[in-house]
């Protein structure tokens, strides 16, 4: 693999006073110095891990100078000059890599998978991907305010492989989008060369694809970089566009050290040893009387002194200690529960009204909450939630969004961390598969990791019954309820629908809010007409008795209500749980410890499911009190069918009244 960039560098006459000149030296110069102290540590097995940028140093420091201080950059674990070129004290850098209390991730995380708000930085997961759409997000909520901001977002060529890739440059083309997307071209995708990963000339070519402007760097040279991106960037602000940049450079080390690069030839490696970045420019400030010897031992001097301060104030830390209660507590941003109170005018709505309305007085309550989904806009969605709302709240708020629910989802993580509040409405439930990556990895951590909230609910119209097979038809809330970090809302009626989407949109976390399609206009109910919230973790009692306690949610509670009504049955507690997550284990114990049975009715299939959850709790908690086995009823262990009479076999409805008289008659 031959370069056409090998070779010495040239630089190109320019403006900069040498005052700037010398900032450029010394700001590429200290992540040398740190990575090359960094790898000293890594033999001595006082670090565990090493992602080399030696080599880039000039990308990093170019961008980083180029950009205002209050401007978000997205790096990656190569791109230590952006972290330095911020001014991060040394020593929480390192106390972050030997996963200390004062890095940025209570020991949680290492690396650069960390974000600083303070430092308005935004570090990445090893998914990649979804860095680039969370970019999209935090320029979406600059353009939206009318400020003059942009943010860089940075990935490796292989990142541009993934589907994120494109769905975010997409995005940010159709909604014009004030991002740069800097793409580090090193050479190889740990050990596979470019020439196995795409075949356009360049990555570069990408963006016309979108839309976009796009450029190549020499990206180991610093002036052209840092001169070419202050020019970029200025021009961004005033128009907001997003571009394309593709930085020429390579990778002088192993894709983390314990790689090796074995897999380099020798002459190609020679050749990108000759455009070393830091040594070409300080020839260049040499020549030129710039910078002379006594300068950069002073450099060199202050760096290091730096650098020892910071590894003994680091070394001086105890080791992190574990500590239950704060390590549950830190999963979800705590915020109090505001409690809106109902009023006494009431209307007899539809729960798809209930949404409709919740979301509408939402929207009045929070200016900064932006709706997001598949022809939410003029068509109002395929189930008319948001009909009418364009007009009431205009396309800056009301956003329809190509087919791409991954890049959506990391969209609205931006929008949570550029202080705006984002509703996603998957078309259908089913579809959150497409965006499962960033939902389970990025929203449900992000708290956890480095402290920063995922402001977001994603609405999930789900469900059977509707004919709509096995596409549109899964109710899929166990997929999500065993991931830490995400709550799972799944009402039964309209009064607790509006009341809970209300709360659902207060809360700071990231919350899953399943609607079942087939109650959206069969269900209907006294709501109350104003504003109001009911709390996030608390079942509802809907029916008292002394045997059997009935545990459902969702549909499911409309088949309980109806099979107590066939069978006469009166001496049940039916329990709706609304929540899933946190789930009120209080009220099914309570109950259970009372009637000494119980049965758990979902509409998932069983295996694997919320029912078995339930039933396990009841189990290890309420074994003594219990007067017959656990009962659970649920669908069939199958994919959801699209036939009628397919699909009323497959639902567990009829399977519970067997289960029900079964456990009437223990």
């Amino acid at each position: 693999m031959k370069s056409s960039l090998a070779g010495t560098i040239k630089y190109k006459p320019n403006q900069l006073s040498s005052e700037v000149l010398l900032e450029l030296y010394n700001e590429m110069l200290k992540p040398r110095m740190i990575e090359e102290k960094m790898l000293i540590l890594l033999r001595q097995g006082k670090i565990s891990k090493w992602f080399s940028g030696i080599g880039q140093e000039a990308i990093s420091i170019g961008v980083t100078m180029a950009l205002e201080d209050d401007e978000y950059i997205l790096p990656m674990h190569r791109n230590l000059g952006v972290f330095t070129g911020r001014k991060i004290p040394l020593e929480k850098l390192f106390a972050q890599w030997q996963g200390k209390a004062s890095g940025f991730t209570n020991g949680r995380d290492r690396s650069f998978h960390f974000g600083t708000q303070e430092y308005k930085i935004v570090g990445m997961i090893s998914h990649l991907g979804p860095q680039l759409g969370v970019a999209d997000g935090i320029a979406l909520a600059h353009k939206i305010r009318k400020e003059k901001k942009l943010c860089a977002v940075f990935s490796g060529e292989g990142g541009t492989s993934e589907g994120d890739f494109h769905e975010a440059l997409n995005i940010a083309s159709v909604w014009d989008l004030p991002v740069l997307f800097c793409i580090e071209n090193n050479g190889y995708g740990l050990s596979t060369p470019v020439n196995e990963q795409y075949r356009c000339k360049d990555i570069a070519d990408r963006g016309i694809a979108y839309g976009m402007e796009s450029f190549i760097i020499d990206g180991n040279n610093i002036l052209e970089v840092y001169t070419k991106i202050l020019e970029i960037a200025g021009d961004v602000r005033e128009n907001p566009r997003p571009v394309l940049i593709e930085f020429k450079t390579f990778r002088m080390r192993g894709h983390e050290e314990a790689s090796g690069t074995k897999y380099v030839p020798d002459e190609l490696m020679n050749e990108w040893a000759q455009k070393d970045p830091i040594d070409n420019y300080r020839n260049y400030l040499f020549e030129r009387d710039i910078l002379d010897e006594e300068k950069e031992e002073f450099f060199k001097k202050e760096i290091t002194e730096e650098i020892e301060n910071g590894l003994k104030v680091a070394y001086a830390e105890s080791p992190v200690t574990f500590n239950e209660t704060k390590e549950l507590n830190d999963v979800f941003q705590n915020k109090e529960y505001e409690h809106f109170e109902k009023n006494s005018e009431t209307v007899n709505i539809r729960f798809v009204d209930a949404i409709s309305q919740a979301l509408e007085q939402s929207m009045q309550r929070h200016e900064n909450l932006v709706c997001m989904g598949q022809d939410i806009a003029e068509y109002g969605g395929v189930f008319k939630i948001t009909e009418g709302f364009l007009e009431k709240f205009g396309s800056d708020r009301i956003r329809n969004t190509p087919i791409c629910e991954s890049g959506i989802v990391s969209t609205a993580m931006g929008l949570s961390i550029n202080g705006m509040k984002a509703m996603v409405e998957m078309q259908f439930g089913d579809f959150v598969s497409s965006g499962f990556n960033p939902l389970v990895n990025y929203l449900a951590k992000v708290h956890y990791r480095w402290n920063q909230n995922a402001d977001v609910v994603i609405r999930m119209p789900c469900g059977a019954g509707v004919g709509a097979g096995p596409f549109h038809s899964q109710t899929n809330e166990a997929w999500f309820a065993k991931v830490p970090g995400l709550k799972i809302i799944y009402p039964a009626f309209p009064y607790d629908a509006k009341g809970l989407l209300n709360t659902a949109i207060n809360d700071p976390n990231p919350v899953l809010f399943f609607e079942h399609k087939g109650l959206y206009r069969s269900i209907r109910q006294e709501v109350p007409t104003n504003y109001y919230t009911l709390p996030l973790g608390k079942a509802s009692l809907l029916k008292e008795g002394e045997d059997i306690t009935i545990i459902s949610y969702g549909a499911g509670v409309h088949w309980a209500l109806e099979c107590l009504e066939e069978i006469n049955y009166e001496k049940a507690d039916l329990i709706d749980l609304r929540s899933l997550q946190p789930l009120d284990e209080e009220a099914i114990i309570k109950s259970v410890s009372k009637t000494g049975k119980a049965i758990v009715l979902t509409e998932d299939s069983l295996f694997g499911s919320i029912a078995s959850e339930i039933a396990a709790i009841i189990s290890e908690k309420c074994f003594e009190k219990l007067d017959a086995p656990v009962m659970r009823a649920g669908s069939l262990e199958t994919p959801i069918p699209f036939a009628g009479t397919l699909e009323k076999g497959y639902l567990g409805k009829e399977r519970f009244r067997e289960k029900l008289i079964e456990l009437i008659e223990y």
